[in-house]
């Protein structure tokens, strides 16, 4: 399957929350750069698209750690999560939060891109990715408590701002910071 069927496809695993939920998505894919944004601007996926595909090798690797630890979890939550943890990175409608960055004309004399290809856009008001998506999902789905913390603490001990919550995460939030490690750092190697 190509990226965009493989999205499609962990979408209909929201069933209970489903006239919500595809509201957000229609509003994220047609308002913000969430499907052509890139994961980084100078590390995993940081390429146009790369946001996209990060978002669903998350909601996949949590599927399968789920199945194993956690069956109890609802397959819902997993794909609510994960698909949405780094939602910021999609900026808002008409400011996305990473702008490509234009070769200098020195380097396009030199067929050289530049590094890093991409920057923050300073035209945001500053807000740390989880925030900034909550944010954007802004009351368009009921989130769980679990679900909250997992977007809010999904980079674990590697953010300063997230030690208050260790040792108090829920199963929801250990398996995205797992999967969300996975995915970065092997399958998107």
């Amino acid at each position: 399957m190509n990226l965009m069927e493989r999205y499609e496809s962990l979408k209909y695993k929201v069933v209970n929350r489903r006239e919500e939920f595809l509201a957000l998505m229609n509003f994220v894919e047609k308002e913000t750069a969430y499907l052509t944004a890139p994961a980084s601007t100078k590390y995993h996926l940081c390429r146009e698209g790369g946001l996209l595909e990060h978002s669903v090798n998350v909601a996949e690797t949590l599927l399968k750690l789920k199945a194993t630890l956690a069956p109890e979890i609802s397959d819902e939550s997993c794909v609510i999560v994960a698909l949405l943890h780094d939602l910021g990175k999609a900026g808002v409608p008409n400011k996305p939060q990473y702008i490509k960055v234009e070769p200098s004309d020195k380097q396009k004399q030199l067929g050289m891109t530049p590094f890093p290809p991409y920057k923050f856009n300073s035209d945001l008001v500053y807000l740390s990715v989880p925030v900034r998506s909550l944010y954007l999902i802004g009351g368009r789905i009921h989130l769980t408590e679990e679900e909250v913390q997992a977007i809010i603490y999904h980079d674990g001990q590697y953010v300063e701002d997230n030690r208050s919550v260790a040792m108090h995460e829920e199963k929801l939030t250990l398996l995205l910071q797992h999967a969300d490690i996975w995915s970065s750092r092997v399958i998107e190697k």
